[in-house]
């Protein structure tokens, strides 16, 4: 068997989730290369998980396409207050709010909060997960399964339940699933469940909106590289992350981001209950 590439150092954390600034090197959240076109301009966003990886990079992309946005993340304070002085400097509101959203009054709690502070809501990002590998299914407890539920669909139902009295017509919801939805994935066996899930939920709450005007899509990314994957996986995986698709690398949150620009904008007016796949190149049945 031929050995992976390396592609980037081996490192690890210790605390989950992860801490974006402890990574080596640091995920690029956005390029210099980026045309931003007012493609968001007056609109109110709210990205669970935005503190870091792909929520931050969407955050900051949202910024610089004109809207204002609510951060919804755990406990990673410092990579959070990093997240909204970056999109300060795009000269746009953030309004930070921290807590677990597999807690259902939480989300409730902050969705009031960024329409109170913000002065409405027009996008919601479902983009907060958790994962936890394991060598197979007789070692997830209980506890493991449930709480992987609860952040990852749970929360999904808790936010858009709460955010759909303040949503109009040209609303947008866009949910972050994952490549394992549609390949599988032995070692992340209730993560991937809980993605599989999101797919179903996406493609359902958009049948379910679509009278209303409100579009319901979804991102479902590869291997990126976040604080999510030093904090969950061994060494010697980081080191290879990425290298199994077919551009050979991890993919940056920067290269993902754009994706959700256009899902949130009048660009993908014409789509719902889609699905969009940035992952490096593999092919999946979508």
């Amino acid at each position: 068997m031929a050995k992976k590439k390396t592609t980037r150092p081996p490192q690890s954390q210790e605390q989950r989730p992860g801490r974006q600034e402890e990574m080596t090197p640091k995920p690029v959240s956005a390029r210099l290369e980026y045309k931003a076109s007012d493609k968001l301009a007056g609109r109110k966003a709210l990205i669970t998980g935005g503190d870091s990886g792909i929520g931050r990079a969407v955050a900051i992309h949202f910024a610089k396409e004109g809207a204002d946005v609510a951060v919804v993340y755990l406990n990673e304070h410092e990579d959070a207050e990093d997240t909204k002085r970056q999109v300060e400097e795009e000269g746009r509101a953030c309004v930070l709010i921290a807590g677990d959203v597999g807690d259902e009054q939480f989300c409730r709690d902050a969705v009031e909060r960024t329409v109170s502070e913000l002065g409405g809501l027009d996008i919601l990002v479902n983009n907060a997960a958790e994962q936890h590998p394991q060598p197979d299914i007789t070692r997830i407890s209980a506890y493991q399964l449930e709480r992987t539920f609860r952040t990852n669909i749970f929360a999904q139902f808790y936010f858009v339940k709460a955010a759909l009295p303040h949503l109009g017509e040209g609303s947008a919801i866009i949910n972050t699933t994952s490549v394992t939805a549609y390949r599988g994935s032995p070692h992340l066996l209730d993560y991937a469940s809980t993605k599989g899930a999101i797919v179903a939920f996406t493609r359902s709450l958009a049948e379910s909106l679509a009278e209303r005007k409100i579009r319901v899509n979804g991102v479902a990314p590869g291997p990126i590289w976040t604080p999510l994957i030093p904090s969950t996986f061994p060494k010697e995986k980081v080191a290879s992350f990425g290298s199994d698709v077919p551009l050979k690398r991890p993919g940056e949150p920067a290269e993902v981001a754009p994706c959700y620009v256009f899902l949130a904008s009048q660009d993908s007016s014409y789509m719902t209950g889609q699905v969009l796949h940035p992952n490096g190149g593999e092919i999946v049945n979508a």
